[in-house]
């Protein structure tokens, strides 16, 4: 639930910046926009061409700024290539050093020619206002406003079919895409050149404009299409549209119709702008603004972009980190690069169908964010199960099963569940006589019991058991938990007796320092128990519980007095899959218990002839023959070479005592233990 509750206050918190927006993210959603400009096909517009005044021509004329004669032949040059309009992107706001403004004014009125003017906070000029109409609330709030502005000279403002303003607004990064039609100074309202440009093309005396609640919405010259802007009346520009450009000292071709937009190029007086697709000339920037409007190109970004951004992107990081966290990490290993390319293709769908500039880079940021966050979490938790795993388990199962639990946590069943196990408990007989022979030295019995407790564990961990616990001399272990192990009773006993086999071992190694043997008896059970994480919210363990759980202790315990190593209760028996040499040796009720089960023990060899003997010993018993049953015990105690023995000797003293007693009628030969 943590990691959950983490990952979703990530989604929640960039969702909140992106509604912030603060500068950083704004010029990032600019640059991922760009993208969209720079993979457009280049689209030239025959209707604009650009006649550089470039280096050759400078090199043709002499030095800027020529005399205005001089500049209007140029014109004058345009117009008899059949050019339909002219625009002049340069400032005459100072009489010319040469006297020729009369001239060139006269050469202005020979055609329709389009003059620039600049607007500025310190100034004095003598800017030409256009005729706008405006339409609905008031637009004050949301034109760009600057104190004053520097026109051209009066007799040229004149005579010129048009005067538009030469300024642009870079965004936050200095870039500029987007070009303001309109700004104000002292309440009135001037038009761009672009515009200037397309209204005298039209032939119109002036402007409308319409105006919001939202700020302005659209700009139209009464015989030309409307233009949608943005709230501060500002176009996105479509760098897709490029013109043809000549060089004025060049040749020329036919012009007709065309608007020539006549800038300097030339080195040291040009003007360059940064633009998404690299940096451009002014006229560039205004023929390609002209040709976004003639073509009608409407790049908006709607009011609904940010909204549609915001829940998008918490849509998708919710999805992404439910997979990561509920799912297999291929399933967010295919989402993600899904999600990212699906958001990048989306945006530029919408740029390029409808002109929507609809950002994908946050959202892309956002989900790769939260993925990251989601992975780590999920890691971390993954992580700290495996080492408590590994820290749980890490002294109870083998390093294999340790690492099976590690690589798939879902094989532990934590909390407890209900599950079919095979539970040993072992005990050291002659513990008394091997602590008398240590005496007061704690340290010397603790060693020697370590490494008992060893050799002994290390079948249970070899033969895929738990170790549950030591207690004092004591083992208890269990199969089929926490991994699945359907032999988990044919384990169980494979383990008794090579438990057996080590004892030996160890037995002659301590004989060598004149220390006693150890003897030990072992009792296996199975069935049903409840297995898993039990204990305080302090301290806890994971271990069984259940009456399976005592009978296998019990049963332990009766090892001692029926003279075996290892009893195994009747439900191991029957869910041994393998042939194992067993003898039943009684049906008892154990201490604490009522019904009655059948007991078995398990030899490591065959003793085929000898068993069929112990079948009719405890026939003779149970049918209460007391003297057979006795003559057959006495006989078979030097069978299975001896190990058998201590167990006859037992029966032949219980066939003494139940001898003192009547017969019981349909007696089953239930024998009621009084020891555990």
């Amino acid at each position: 639930m943590k990691k959950w509750l983490i990952s979703l206050l990530f989604v929640i918190t960039l969702c909140a910046l992106r509604f912030a927006d603060p500068w950083f993210m704004e010029i990032m959603r600019l640059k991922a926009l760009d993208t969209h400009q720079r993979n457009q096909q280049t689209q030239i517009l025959d209707p604009i061409v650009t006649v550089e005044i470039d280096n050759k021509t400078i090199r043709k004329n002499g030095q800027w700024p020529w005399s205005r004669d001089i500049l209007g032949k140029e014109i004058e040059h345009l117009y008899k290539m059949g050019a339909g309009m002219v625009v002049v992107p340069i400032l005459f706001a100072d009489p010319d050093r040469f006297g020729k403004d009369l001239e060139f004014a006269k050469t202005l009125t020979r055609g329709a020619v389009v003059v620039g003017q600049i607007p500025a906070n310190e100034a004095k000029g003598n800017p030409t206002p256009g005729g706008v109409a405006t339409i609905g609330t008031d637009w004050k709030p949301w034109i760009y406003t600057y104190k004053s502005a520097v026109g051209p000279i009066k007799i040229i403002s004149e005579n010129a079919a048009g005067v538009g303003m030469m300024n642009t607004t870079p965004e936050a990064d200095g870039v500029v895409r987007r070009l303001p039609l309109v700004v104000q100074i002292g309440g009135k309202l001037y038009p761009s050149i672009s515009l200037e440009t397309l209204r005298v093309a039209a032939g119109d005396p002036s402007y409308q404009m319409k105006t919001g609640e939202g700020g302005v919405e659209a700009v139209r010259i009464p015989k030309f299409s409307t233009v949608f802007t943005d709230q501060n009346a500002s176009i996105w520009v479509d760098f897709k549209y490029k013109t043809k450009t000549y060089s004025m000292s060049d040749e020329l071709p036919d012009l007709s119709g065309k608007i020539v937009i006549l800038s300097l190029t030339a080195s040291g007086v040009d003007t360059v702008i940064p633009t998404p697709v690299g940096a451009i000339y002014a006229h560039d920037l205004i023929a390609t603004s002209i040709a976004t409007m003639m073509a009608g190109t409407n790049i908006t970004r709607p009011y609904w972009t940010t909204p549609m951004e915001i829940v998008v992107t918490f849509a998708i990081g919710f999805i992404l980190l439910t997979f990561v966290l509920r799912m297999s990490w291929y399933y967010s290993a295919v989402l993600l690069p899904t999600g990212i390319v699906g958001l990048y293709y989306a945006s530029s769908y919408l740029f390029t169908k409808y002109g929507f500039l609809v950002d994908w880079s946050f959202p892309i940021f956002a989900v790769f964010v939260t993925w990251s966050i989601a992975a780590f979490l999920r890691f971390m938790e993954e992580y700290k199960q495996k080492m408590q795993i590994k820290k749980q388990f890490g002294t109870y199962l083998s390093p294999a099963m340790v690492e099976k639990l590690q690589k798939n946590p879902e094989l532990l069943a934590l909390g407890g569940e209900t599950r079919d196990l095979s539970i040993m408990f072992t005990d050291v007989r002659g513990f008394t006589t091997i602590s008398e022979h240590y005496g007061k030295d704690v340290q010397g019995l603790t060693q020697i019991m370590n490494r008992y407790m060893t050799a002994m564990s290390q079948s249970i961990l070899d033969n895929e058991g738990t170790i549950d616990k030591y207690i004092g001399d004591a083992q208890m272990a269990f199969w089929n938990a926490p991994l699945d192990d359907n032999e988990h009773a044919d384990h169980a006993v494979h383990t008794a007796i090579e438990m057996m086999k080590k004892l030996k071992e160890f037995n002659d190694e301590i004989a060598n320092d004149g220390v006693p043997a150890f003897g030990m008896g072992v009792g296996v059970n199975s069935g049903d128990v409840v297995v898993g994480n039990m204990g305080s919210a302090q301290r806890f363990d994971y271990t069984c519980l259940g009456d399976t759980v005592n009978l296998a202790s019990r049963l332990e315990g009766q090892s001692k007095t029926y003279g075996v190593d290892i009893v195994l209760g009747e439900e191991t028996v029957n869910k041994l899959q393998r042939d194992w040499f067993l003898l039943e040796l009684d049906l008892i009720v154990v201490k604490g218990k009522s019904e009655p089960v059948k007991i078995f023990t398990v030899l490591d060899k065959a003793y085929e002839s000898a068993k069929k003997d112990h079948i009719k010993f405890l026939e003779l018993y149970r049918d209460q023959d007391w003297p057979m049953a006795r003559r057959w015990a006495e006989e078979q105690r030097g069978e299975f070479d001896g190990k058998m023995s201590a167990y006859y000797s037992m029966m032949i003293d219980r066939i003494q005592e139940l001898r003192k007693k009547p017969k019981v009628d349909n007696w089953s030969g239930v024998y009621v233990a009084t020891t555990k």
